[in-house]
């Protein structure tokens, strides 16, 4: 890792995807899309969930609605989806990956972090509270709060931002082929955990810098770009 490293070779900053990557939940979007759209006579299939992953939540509701044909808003589409998603995490469905919490408190403690997720900010905001992991974040952003979700880099530059960094020297963590996509446009050095039910597309991995195995291996990966923590 050269091109976005800071001073004395360490980067700064790390900007985290959320589903896919702190907690397993991108197969229960998939379900309650799916469960939207049945509801009005339409099949669903995993085409329509890569059609639609990445994509903030008002544009996957306005293709949701469209799709399904439905009379309710994109706005109605929204909520209803939504509900069901947190109905999931309340009924503890929304679980942290295994070494994700280890993840964020270590790397949380030699440099500032935030999250730049495709997810609705109740839904973000819920989540991190559930596992406790509000605390260590700096700066949340949902990519209904830019302009475009990914893969335009918007939620990550805001994210960036937002911490007051340089997009170049922040580190990024993602599993997606969109969400790939826009860390790497935002200029941003990225660290690949690919999801393994939707493998991302070799171009999207190509533009990793480093492709992890497991949470623990991105760890390592990000705590070796970082500084030492203060005090030790």
């Amino acid at each position: 890792m050269t091109q976005s490293e800071g001073p004395n070779g360490t980067h700064r900053a790390v900007v985290f995807d959320m589903d896919g990557v702190l907690v397993e939940s991108e197969h229960l979007w998939e379900r309650m899309w799916a469960k939207f759209a049945a509801a009005h006579g339409r099949t669903w299939t995993v085409e329509q969930t890569r059609q639609v992953q990445g994509m903030s939540a008002p544009e996957w509701s306005a293709f949701l609605a469209d799709f399904s044909a439905t009379s309710d808003s994109v706005a109605e589409t929204e909520r209803v989806v939504v509900d069901d998603m947190i109905a999931a995490l309340d009924g503890g469905e929304i679980e942290l990956l295994p070494g994700a919490e280890k993840m964020v408190t270590e790397v949380a403690a030699r440099a500032p972090i935030a999250l730049a997720s495709s997810a609705p900010r109740r839904l973000i905001d819920a989540v991190l509270d559930r596992h406790g992991l509000t605390k260590h974040f700096a700066a949340t952003v949902s990519s209904a709060e830019v302009p475009k979700g990914k893969p335009s880099p918007d939620v990550y530059l805001s994210a960036a931002e937002k911490l007051g960094q340089d997009p170049q020297h922040c580190l990024a963590v993602e599993d997606s082929s969109n969400g790939l996509r826009a860390a790497a446009a935002a200029g941003m050095t990225v660290v690949a955990i690919p999801n393994s039910d939707y493998p991302p597309a070799e171009d999207a991995l190509a533009k990793a810098s480093y492709l992890a195995t497991d949470l623990d291996d991105v760890r390592s990966r990000l705590v070796s770009g970082l500084p030492q923590p203060v005090g030790s």
